[in-house]
């Protein structure tokens, strides 16, 4: 699947991946860090952005996705960032082009199956918003969509969701996403990675927990776990600053 993505900068190539529900300018703040010094390439993930559609969702169709684009930008080595779901693409490319990953560092995500649904309210939100007619969705000013999601939504969460709502339309494959959430939530545990790979945890997020360490240095022995103070799951545009900082002196040592 050729998918949608946008280049900036020279230098060293960084590449950057959206979490579940965003696009290639989710870790925009990432990307303006560090894009006077590096190649910057930031990707919309398939069913997401402006990437193509499809009934598959898995991390390892999704992986392949990636593989495919830095093949066909003749990309040799590079630095991947990823947040959430992208986090776990991230990881399951350590399988597939272990070779070409210079570094690594993963936001707020561990190499887990999920149990709790923590996206039911935005399932809620999202269906109560949108209709379809003989499977095309049905369009909805943004107005409405706004009003009808503030009944189960923060406004914070909906204005990331909003975020990829354009002429009306969700921008990710909802119906897709929904049948395939099991999948996103899972994990197939992959072949140790035996290089350093950084994870940042938000400290009030639940998506690194103590109990998952052992999960994560199964496989990636040298990994190192890094708590960032007052930040949720979103660590990155929580705490830039931080993260930043985070992500600099590990590519830099």
């Amino acid at each position: 699947m050729k998918l949608n993505y946008k280049i900036q900068g020279q230098g060293p190539t960084i590449l950057l991946l959206h979490g579940l529900f965003g696009n290639l300018d989710n870790l925009g703040i990432i990307a303006r860090a560090f894009n006077h010094q590096y190649q910057i390439i930031q990707v919309d993930l398939r069913n997401h952005g402006l990437s193509p559609w499809s009934n598959n969702m898995n991390y390892t169709v999704m992986a392949e996705d990636i593989v495919e684009l830095i093949q066909s930008l003749a990309v040799e080595e590079l630095i991947i960032i990823g947040h959430s779901m992208g986090g776990k693409v991230a990881m399951r490319l350590t399988e597939m082009i272990p070779t070409r990953i210079k570094s690594l560092i993963i936001l707020d995500i561990a190499p887990v199956i999920y149990t709790a649904d923590s996206h039911s309210q935005v399932f809620k939100a999202i269906n109560a918003c949108t209709s379809y007619i003989q499977g095309q969705q049905v369009p909805n000013d943004r107005n409405t969509v706004q009003q009808v999601m503030i009944q189960y939504l923060s406004q914070s969460t909906i204005q990331f969701l909003l975020k990829s709502y354009k002429s009306d339309h969700w921008l990710f494959n909802f119906p897709v996403i929904e049948k395939h959430y099991s999948d996103i939530l899972g994990w197939q545990d992959i072949t140790p990675y035996y290089q350093p790979v950084l994870f940042i945890k938000g400290s009030h997020s639940e998506y690194i927990k103590q109990e998952y360490h052992s999960d994560i240095l199964n496989q990636f022995p040298y990994a190192v776990i890094e708590t960032v103070e007052s930040a949720g799951h979103n660590v990155h545009s929580e705490q830039p600053q931080t993260v930043i900082a985070l992500i600099e002196q590990w590519i830099n040592h």
